[in-house]
């Protein structure tokens, strides 16, 4: 088991990549809770119908690689996690956003309860 917020936020966003450069749209929404807020580049949903909805549209080849630049613990079960990411295609420029989530304990696992993208000043 993780014991900081640095590590838990670290496997959860790692489960999350690797599903993305995988193009797996139902094993990334396993890494977000029943309902979880999502809001990507889109209109925002809700439950990992929406968020396996969303990953499903993207590109063939797309990837996520990610930096954590700041993590907080906010309760025994709960990790405030915000992360700059760079998305990478095979036919445009990467797209670089930041992105804030908050990590939810429920059983052994840590998922992603809300997830909110910000794209960086051109």
């Amino acid at each position: 088991m993780h014991d900081n917020e640095k590590d838990i936020l670290n496997g959860v966003l790692s489960a999350w990549k690797s599903a993305v450069d995988a193009h797996e749209p139902d094993r990334v929404a396993e890494v977000f809770t029943e309902d979880a807020v999502f809001q990507g580049l889109r209109p925002y949903s809700v439950g990992r119908e929406g968020v396996a909805a969303y990953y499903a549209g993207q590109p063939l080849g797309m990837t996520a690689d990610f930096t954590p630049l700041e993590s907080r613990r906010l309760a025994d079960d709960v990790v405030l996690g915000y992360s700059a990411v760079d998305f990478g295609f095979t036919d445009r420029p990467t797209l670089s956003v930041h992105l804030g989530v908050v990590l939810r304990r429920i059983g052994g696992d840590w998922l992603i309860g809300h997830y909110q993208v910000s794209r960086l000043g051109s």
